[in-house]
């Protein structure tokens, strides 16, 4: 387990649309991303259920702007390293520009909720130095939701 991370956000009110994650890869190690999940705790009781469309994206040169930089968590806490990697989470002006390549595309209905994902080792996106990519709330949400989130990442190298 040594060098994976979660980047975690939580009971952030949403209303707009945002990166949820954004990663970049160490100067000097490739980051793979595993896996990631939301949840939300506001649109249990509403009459329509309301489905948001998630991108996983790499490449973008320009980072987004808005959110806030959360200190990844070590899930090996015996040998708790500072993570090389820079994120971001919630960012409202999204990452942009450069050479943008869609990885996944999602629908998720909120009331689904908890919305996890674990990629298989194969469909697993590995960042090489310096490579961004976000997951990215991709449609407007009709009102305030509040949500929670993490990504899982390993450095390697």
């Amino acid at each position: 387990m040594s060098g994976i991370y979660t980047v975690p956000f939580v009971a952030v009110a949403v209303t707009a649309q945002q990166d949820f994650f954004e990663v970049v890869a160490a100067a000097t190690k490739q980051l793979v991303i595993i896996g990631f999940g939301l949840s939300q705790s506001t649109e249990v009781g509403e009459a329509q259920e309301e489905g948001l469309s998630l991108i996983l994206k790499s490449g973008q040169s320009t980072s987004g702007s808005g959110g806030s930089a959360p200190t990844p968590a070590a899930l090996d806490t015996s040998n708790a390293a500072a993570a090389g990697f820079a994120c971001e989470v919630n960012n409202t002006s999204k990452a942009s520009t450069g050479t943008i390549l869609t990885h996944y595309c999602w629908n998720w209905n909120v009331r689904n909720t908890p919305w996890d994902i674990l990629l298989p080792e194969p469909m697993q996106i590995l960042l090489v130095a310096g490579r961004r990519a976000t997951l990215e709330l991709a449609t407007t949400p009709a009102d305030s939701i509040t949500l929670s989130g993490y990504m899982v990442c390993q450095e390697v190298g």
